[in-house]
């Protein structure tokens, strides 16, 4: 089927332009307004209006939406942007992103695009080495860290019902034997979201107590699971989201498996940390959990959209994920990897081609170099913010992030939110740099 419109000439043109405004944008990563100062109002006016009724000039509309979008985008990319856990984009991940999208493969099954199929096959071993996790374990990639999270508890929820009897993907949930989740009060919110889709509820999560770094208690952890030994996932965090601390997995992998309990860990920007022999430690026991979730497009530095789940129970993996249709040209048992086999989507973008540009372009030696001097760099933020008066650094920074707060003076020592969130939004007002 042809692409209505579609004609090599007007294809070049476009893209031309695209490049051209890329450049220009790209450009001001350096020295231009990391924020905005464009209101939704604003935008609305240049953007809303009515669905032409005819056709339009598909470079007047690519013009159009340069001008009319590009005074409501954050320079993200930028060295001067540290709003969330936002990776920027590698040159070779962006020129293999553009790549994926000129190519337009739908990669949910092996059969219409081999390669990226087996693109996905040697990235998904690469991420497994890199990451320190066992060989055997499975992977699918993602949207992100909210999918990578729901992926691995999907799995974790099939296999601790299975042990039991229960066949979850058959049977649902109702009538189902108790399922326990153990978490710590400082998981992320995507934790709670994943069980929400799970149809596990948030109400019945066990939260476990943390320290000030927001690091799960182990002994806590033993408390909480107590003699039970009901079906079980306990949810740990490789990089707290605040502080970028990282829970005790040895310890927490040790107890659970004592109560025969599943643990997955969210590991989204944390996993990382195993990358690099100087922030191993960091993750210690991580590969002893039987799921992990994680991003590549926050520390690998690849465009969104690209999480990873992984799981060490491969056969449960697939059972909570594959899917069967006479329509589908599915490869036989022991054959070539579908890789909708792993993850909840049907159609899907080839995501694995930019992680293969970026994991080969920098090898083992580049993303620990990556890890390391980020986490260097946020070591030097919090040197030197804690010379500046009025400015308390509140976090042991152990990996990527600061966490500060700010007084009105030197002496008084007297802190407010009202006053840090004044400073932030000047500083993001400023256009200098842009502060979550």
């Amino acid at each position: 089927m042809r692409v209505a419109g579609h004609s090599a000439p007007v294809t070049e043109a476009l893209l031309d332009q695209v490049v051209q405004q890329t450049h220009e944008f790209l450009g001001a990563l350096d020295g231009g307004r990391v924020g905005t100062r464009v209101t939704a109002e604003e935008l609305r006016r240049q953007l809303d209006a009515p669905l032409p009724e005819q056709s339009q000039d598909p470079a007047a509309v690519i013009g159009d939406l340069i001008r009319a979008a590009q005074p409501g985008l954050t320079l993200m990319s930028s060295g001067r942007y540290f709003g969330f856990v936002i990776g920027g984009s590698l040159p070779v991940a962006l020129a293999a992103d553009w790549l994926t999208s000129a190519w337009d493969q739908n990669a949910g099954l092996f059969a219409p695009t081999p390669a990226a199929s087996v693109v996905e096959e040697v990235v998904g071993a690469w991420l497994k080495e890199i990451l320190g996790l066992p060989p055997h374990a499975s992977f699918a990639l993602v949207t992100g860290g909210q999918m990578a999270n729901f992926t691995a508890l999907a799995a974790a929820r099939h296999h601790v019902l299975a042990t039991v009897g229960w066949n979850v993907e058959r049977q649902g949930l109702i009538g189902a034997p108790r399922l326990r989740v153990i978490a710590g009060v400082k998981r992320h919110a995507t934790i709670d979201r994943a069980l929400r889709y799970l149809g596990l509820g948030t109400d019945g999560v066990e939260a476990v107590d943390t320290d000030d770094q927001g690091r799960m208690l182990p002994a806590a952890l033993a408390r909480v699971l107590g003699e039970e030994r009901e079906p079980a996932i306990v949810c740990a965090q490789a990089g707290e989201v605040n502080t970028g601390a990282v829970d005790d997995l040895q310890a927490i992998c040790t107890i659970a498996h004592r109560a025969d309990a599943w643990v997955h860990v969210d590991g989204a920007f944390g996993l990382w940390a195993a990358a690099s022999a100087r922030h191993r430690h960091l993750v210690a026991g991580a590969e002893l959990a039987d799921s992990w979730a994680t991003d590549c497009h926050k520390w690998l530095n690849v465009p969104y959209d690209c999480g990873v789940a992984l799981c060490a129970h491969p056969e449960s993996h697939r059972a909570a994920m594959t899917v069967h249709a006479e329509y589908l040209i599915q490869s036989p048992a022991g054959g070539p990897r579908d890789p909708v086999d792993w993850n909840p989507e049907f159609s899907r973008r080839a995501r694995a081609f930019t992680v293969y540009a970026a994991l080969r372009t920098l090898g083992r030696s580049g993303v620990a170099d990556l890890v390391e001097r980020c986490c260097s760099r946020a070591r030097q933020f919090a040197e030197s913010l804690r010379t500046v008066p009025g400015v308390e650094v509140l976090n042991d920074v152990v990996m990527n992030q600061v966490l500060v707060r700010f007084t009105r003076g030197a002496q008084d020592g007297e802190y407010d939110d009202a006053y840090t969130l004044a400073v932030i939004a000047h500083v993001q007002d400023s256009g200098v740099c842009w502060m979550g």
